[in-house]
C-alpha cells in the first residue's frame, strides 16, 4: 500500500524541505509542493537532494514569485489561491507532499496550508526545529492537528539536540520521535542517504 505524507513544520525554515528529500530517498517516494511561494523553488532542491531514480517530481500545483504566505502572494501577484485548484497529481508511488510554513498559514481570507493534507487524505509529519521558544510552538501545532482530528504519523527533530525539549515534547504529546536531523556543515546526497537509513524502519 502507498503511503501519503504531508510534511509540515512548527514555522517558516524548520527543516521540511531536507527532511521532505530524506523520506523520498527512504521510501523512493514521489515529491509534490502543492504551494511555491518564492524563489527558487523547493522542488528543485529536493531533486538535488535525491539518489534514487524511482522518484517523480511533480509540478507544483500553484506556483507564486513572492517569498510570503500564500494568501499574501497571491493577493500581490493576482493569482487565485484555493483549495479547488490544487489537484493531486497521479501516481502508484508512495507520495511525499510539503507545505508552506506552518499548519496556519492562509491560503486565502478562509482555507489553510492544513487543509491540503485533509483534503488530499495524507497522514502529517511534523518538523520541529529545536531553538528557545521551540517547545510552545510545537505542542500548540499538535494540539490543533489533534482538536481537529488530523492524523500525525510523528516528530522529526532538526537541530542541535536539546533532551529537555525533546522529551516533554513527546511526553506531551504522546507522538513518536521518527528521525533527529543534526546541523550539518553541509546538507548533500550523503548526508540524505544516511538519515535516509535511519528512518526507513520507523515508516
Amino acid at each position: 500500500m502507498a503511503h501519503r505524507f504531508f510534511v509540515t513544520a512548527i514555522g517558516t525554515d524548520s527543516g521540511k524541505t531536507v527532511f521532505s528529500a530524506i523520506l523520498c530517498e527512504a521510501l523512493k517516494a514521489d515529491y509534490w509542493k502543492p504551494i511555491q511561494a518564492g524563489l527558487p523553488g523547493d522542488t528543485d532542491s529536493v531533486r538535488t537532494l535525491v539518489s534514487n531514480k524511482k522518484s517523480k517530481f511533480h509540478e507544483e500545483g500553484i506556483k507564486l514569485k513572492t517569498p510570503a504566505s500564500p494568501h499574501a502572494a497571491g493577493k500581490k501577484e493576482e493569482v487565485e489561491v484555493s483549495l479547488q485548484r490544487i489537484e493531486l497529481p497521479e501516481t502508484n508511488n508512495h507520495l511525499i507532499i510539503e507545505g508552506a510554513g506552518g499548519v496556519l498559514v492562509p491560503l486565502n481570507d478562509q482555507e489553510n496550508v492544513i487543509d491540503i493534507a485533509r483534503r488530499v487524505n495524507a497522514e502529517v509529519i511534523v518538523v520541529s526545529n529545536l531553538y528557545l521558544g521551540s517547545i510552545n510552538h510545537t505542542l500548540l501545532t499538535l494540539d490543533w492537528l489533534s482538536q481537529n482530528e488530523i492524523p500525525v504519523r510523528g516528530i522529526v527533530f532538526n537541530g542541535d539536540p536539546n533532551p529537555e525539549s525533546q522529551e516533554i515534547i513527546l511526553q506531551r504529546s504522546g507522538l513518536e520521535e521518527l528521525l533527529h536531523i543534526y546541523t550539518e556543515e553541509k546538507i548533500t546526497k550523503k548526508e540524505i542517504k544516511k538519515y535516509a537509513e535511519r528512518i526507513r524502519e520507523k515508516i
